[in-house]
């Protein structure tokens, strides 16, 4: 894998590859999701790229009906809420991000602990184009009729 700086810029770079990239401490072994450049346990600043599987659960999340101009422009108000949470990833480490697949106008039928997998949601093109992480169940072979 090519060198890449341990940055937003490098991490938006991955996601626009849809691949979801922590980074780990060669010395002590803590993984990070955002990537940074120091560990906060050791303080070492040998750091390797990971990539996360994109498969976890879903730790916590609202719904919300009233959001910034660009989810309104998604189509997103108090008839239509968004939903956003925290993803525990298989490899321990949490990421914030829009959760997607759930009934939004019904949050009591959202559980904290299921299974999510990620999806990536693609706004603008070439240069300007912008990658965001987003989760939705795992469907089960049952569940999808398979």
């Amino acid at each position: 894998m090519e060198e890449r700086p341990f940055t937003d810029k490098s991490y938006q770079q991955f996601l626009n590859e849809e691949k979801v990239m922590g980074c780990r401490c060669r010395k002590c072994q803590s993984l990070y999701l955002p990537p940074r450049p120091i560990c906060t346990r050791c303080h070492g600043t040998e750091m390797e790229w990971v990539e996360m599987t994109g498969k976890g659960k879903l730790a916590a999340f609202t719904c919300i009906g009233i959001g910034p101009a660009f989810m309104a422009e998604e189509g997103f108000d108090r008839n239509n809420p968004y939903c956003s949470g925290v993803v525990q990833l298989e490899e321990g480490v949490r990421i914030d991000a829009r959760i997607e697949g759930f009934d939004n106008t019904n949050p009591e039928t959202i559980k904290v602990g299921t299974p999510v997998t990620v999806e990536f949601l693609h706004r603008g093109e070439a240069e300007k184009m912008h990658t965001f992480p987003a989760f939705k169940p795992v469907r089960s072979a049952s569940a999808s009729g398979r």
